[in-house]
C-alpha cells in the first residue's frame, strides 16, 4: 500500500494530469482547477494531515513581509524583465506577436477586471503553482533527488512542459512562459520549496500583467 500511494499513485496522477491537457495542449485559467484539487486530493492521500506542508505551505514559511513586500517586487522586477527584454527579444526571434486575445475583454472594462484578477490568483497563482512546483517538481525531487544534474532536469523539464501548455499565446508566449516557468521553479529551489512566497510572486505577476492589459499599455 505504500508503494502504491509514494510511486504508482504520482505517477498516475501525473499521466492523467497530461492526459486532461493533451486535446489541446492549452492550459486556460478555467482548465487549472481540476488538476488542482486532484493534487490536493492525492496529495492528501499520500501525505494526510500533512499534505499541505509537503506541497510547500509551511505555516513557518508563511510571512506578510514575504507575500506584500518581496514577492511584489520580485514580480514588479521580473515583469520589467518579461516586458522590457524578453518579449520583445522573443518577438524579434520569432516574428510572431504574442496573442493576448484571450485577454480582450478586459481592456478598459472594470467588472471584468474584477473578476479576471480573483479567478487569476485562485487559478493561476494557487492553481499553477500547487500541480507545477508544489506536485510536479517535489515529486520530481523525491523519485531523482536534489544533485545539480537532477535539479537542472527538473527546472528546465517542467518550463518548457509549462511553456508549451500555453500555446494560446503562440510561439512567442510559450517561449516567454517557458522561461518565467523556470524563473519561479528556480526560486521554488532556492527558496527551500516555499510555496507561499511562489504564490504571493506568480498572483502578482499576473496582476500586474492584467493590469497593463486593462489600460491597453504598450498598445
Amino acid at each position: 500500500m505504500t508503494t502504491f500511494k509514494t510511486k504508482i499513485l504520482p505517477i498516475i496522477t501525473i499521466l492523467l494530469i497530461f492526459m486532461f491537457w493533451y486535446s489541446s495542449l492549452s492550459v486556460s485559467y478555467l482548465i487549472m482547477i481540476a488538476p488542482m484539487l486532484f493534487v490536493l486530493l492525492v496529495s492528501y492521500i499520500e501525505f494526510k494531515s500533512n499534505f499541505l506542508k509537503q506541497l510547500g505551505f509551511s505555516s513557518s514559511n508563511f510571512n506578510k513581509k514575504n507575500i506584500l513586500i518581496h514577492a511584489p517586487l520580485i514580480a514588479f522586477t521580473l515583469f520589467l524583465i518579461y516586458y522590457y527584454v524578453l518579449l520583445p527579444l522573443l518577438t524579434y526571434i520569432t516574428n510572431q506577436p504574442i496573442d493576448y486575445s484571450d485577454f480582450d475583454a478586459v481592456k478598459g472594462n472594470p467588472v471584468s477586471l474584477i473578476f479576471l484578477l480573483i479567478f487569476v490568483w485562485v487559478s493561476a497563482a494557487f492553481g499553477e503553482e500547487i500541480v507545477w512546483r508544489g506536485y510536479f517538481m517535489k515529486q520530481f525531487v523525491k523519485f531523482f533527488g536534489e544533485g545539480k544534474i537532477s535539479m537542472t532536469i527538473n527546472i528546465l523539464l517542467f518550463g518548457i512542459l509549462f511553456g508549451l501548455m500555453h500555446s494560446y499565446q503562440g510561439i512567442t508566449g510559450q517561449l516567454l512562459t517557458g522561461i518565467i516557468g523556470m524563473i519561479l521553479s528556480y526560486i521554488f529551489y532556492k527558496k527551500k520549496y516555499d510555496l507561499w512566497l511562489n504564490v504571493a510572486i506568480h498572483g502578482w505577476f499576473d496582476t500586474i500583467a492584467i493590469l497593463a492589459l486593462y489600460l491597453n499599455l504598450g498598445q
